[in-house]
């Protein structure tokens, strides 16, 4: 094996950073305006300076034309460096700082140079225009070089072409001032470079804040999984923004609260509904693992604020557990029950031996009588009133629990409900819930009753469940039906508060509604009312003979059984 070290290669490129990448391109943005400003400056700057140079020497041109005795010297003297026309001509040259000033006559001789030796001779460029009686600005080369020259023509009173005037500014000066002005202008465009650089570098420390730093690669990733991640997992997420307005919601979320993509921007409130489950959104309700009901779900629910100040929020539904901790809590009723009912069937096994031994044998038979018709007695009377199999097989499992907790379950001589439910699994928690928290509250007192009452009126059904136990205050009787509100100590492997509240949204999906009161006697009476319980009767044919409904036995006929 080679010991020589792996030779890195040097990778050429954008640097990885937001920062970086940010400050670069804000600078070779603020590079760039500066240097197009400063080209956008230039390029009419030489024009600008070039114009004003023409019309310098037009200026000169004409106000020295203007002169009477330029004309009058023009037309007697002869032209001659020492004669009043050069003279003349050389004090507005240098009281003007022009380069020459050219007086010339109708043939284009020159009565003025500023090199006396040309005087006399005709002049390098041709004066056409301005003997013509046309005013001229050019910038041309002559005997004295590249000048930016203005030629006017000499007139004299009557207004008669007698020659022409020619001033030139030289063009070197004009180039000095464009020259001159660049540093300064150079100044101000670094001047502003260097103040968009200084912000370029603010605002590039701030973005590497917000973004931790990291590259943009990194941030896509980042997206990329936390959108596999809120619509792959198994738990609602809802994130909220500082002014409480839903900002995201994944699959999950929108369907453990039934609601769609159009809650996004909108607060709690308006996409839940006022309720308990918009309140632990919104943060009016603090705690951890807090318990709702959305719908026919139960919910747990936690909220964790952001560093931007708004929130995050996550849903579990616990509706399963809690159907499971109910049935739980069912089983180990029915297993105490068994419990007592073997130690009582032990009993009453005893006491018919005893009988049998004692050769008492009508005794015994009725004894076995009234125990086993005791039982089927209750079990017929529930049958007969109620005829949906899953609601009747639940109250008659109830008041065996209920015997056994000494509690007697009372199902009202008025109770009739067909076998027409449209939701008879939701009525069954209803009747379930109820009559497990009035057993709660009647156990223990004297002359312990649960009473149970269904009536059915065409496709509505009214549901009563009265308890003697202590009843509930009245400033509590709407608080009963707030989900995680309850006076009882939570179990170990659920929490409290989540049946009443569950009731009464199972009867208002079902457009009724739930209420407590006080009962006869002072204990609580729970009234549901159910509109839309039933489907529509189906009429029977007219030749079809009713069954008969079984009879409750009487006391005599057990007997003779």
């Amino acid at each position: 094996m080679s010991s020589t070290p792996p030779v890195r290669r040097l990778r050429l490129g954008l640097p990885r950073r937001v920062f970086s990448q940010v400050l670069l391109m804000q600078l070779a943005i603020a590079a760039g305006v500066a240097v197009l400003a400063t080209g956008l400056f230039l390029a009419p700057l030489g024009d600008q300076l070039d114009d004003q140079a023409m019309r310098r020497a037009l200026a000169i041109a004409q106000t020295t034309a203007q002169q009477p005795q330029v004309v009058r010297d023009l037309r007697t003297t002869r032209p001659t460096a020492n004669g009043p026309v050069q003279r003349e001509a050389e004090r507005v040259r240098e009281a003007t700082q022009a380069e020459y000033v050219v007086v010339m006559d109708r043939e284009g001789v020159r009565w003025s140079h500023t090199d006396p030796r040309r005087i006399g001779e005709v002049v390098s460029t041709d004066p056409g225009q301005a003997l013509s009686g046309r005013e001229v600005m050019e910038i041309d080369d002559g005997t004295l070089g590249r000048s930016a020259r203005g030629k006017v023509p000499l007139r004299d009173g009557d207004g008669e072409i007698v020659g022409a005037v020619s001033v030139g500014i030289a063009y070197d000066s004009v180039r000095a001032r464009l020259i001159h002005a660049i540093p300064g202008l150079f100044a101000y465009a670094g001047g502003a470079l260097a103040v968009g650089a200084l912000a370029s570098w603010i605002i590039s420390r701030r973005v590497q804040r917000q973004t931790r730093d990291l590259a943009f690669s990194d941030i896509a990733g980042l997206l990329a999984e936390r959108e596999a991640m809120l619509h792959g997992i198994r738990e609602g997420v809802v994130a909220l923004d500082r002014g409480g307005r839903v900002r995201l919601l994944n699959d999950e979320a929108q369907r453990l609260l039934d609601i769609g993509g159009e809650a996004v921007g909108r607060s709690p409130d308006e996409a839940l509904g006022a309720g308990r489950t918009a309140d632990v959104l919104a943060g009016r309700v603090t705690g951890t693992d807090l318990l709702t009901v959305r719908g026919r779900r139960v919910l747990v629910a936690n909220r964790m604020p952001t560093d931007d100040g708004g929130a995050v929020a996550t849903l579990r539904d616990r509706t399963e557990l809690e159907q499971l901790g109910r049935e739980l809590d069912s089983t180990r009723g029915l297993i105490d029950a068994l419990r007592a009912q073997d130690h009582e069937h032990a009993n009453r096994m005893h006491t018919l031996l005893g009988l049998l031994e004692l050769e008492m044998y009508d005794d015994a038979v009725e004894f076995v009588g009234e125990v086993v018709g005791d039982h089927r007695v209750t079990a017929e009377q529930i049958t007969e009133r109620i005829q949906d199999p899953l609601l009747a097989a639940l109250l008659v499992g109830k008041a065996t629990v209920a015997a056994e907790r000494g509690v007697a379950l009372w199902v009202s001589d008025q109770t009739r409900l067909p076998d027409r439910l449209v939701d008879p699994r939701g009525l069954v928690t209803i009747v379930g819930n109820l009559v497990d928290n009035a057993l709660d509250a009647a156990a223990g007192t004297p002359h312990a009753r649960v009473e149970v009452e269904l009536l059915a009126e065409g496709r509505a059904a009214t549901l009563t469940v009265r308890d003697t136990g202590p009843g509930i205050p009245a400033d509590h009787r709407e608080l009963v039906f707030t989900a995680g509100w309850s006076t009882k100590e939570s179990p170990a492997h659920r929490g409290r508060g989540i049946g009443l509240s569950l009731v009464r949204r199972l009867a208002e999906r079902q457009g009724g509604g739930a209420s407590v009161g006080q009962a006869y006697g002072g204990g609580a009476e729970f009234v549901v009312v159910l509109p839309e319980a039933l489907t529509e009767a189906s009429p029977r044919p007219a030749l079809t003979a009713a069954v008969p409904t079984a009879a409750v036995p009487t006391a005599a006929e057990e007997e003779s059984r």
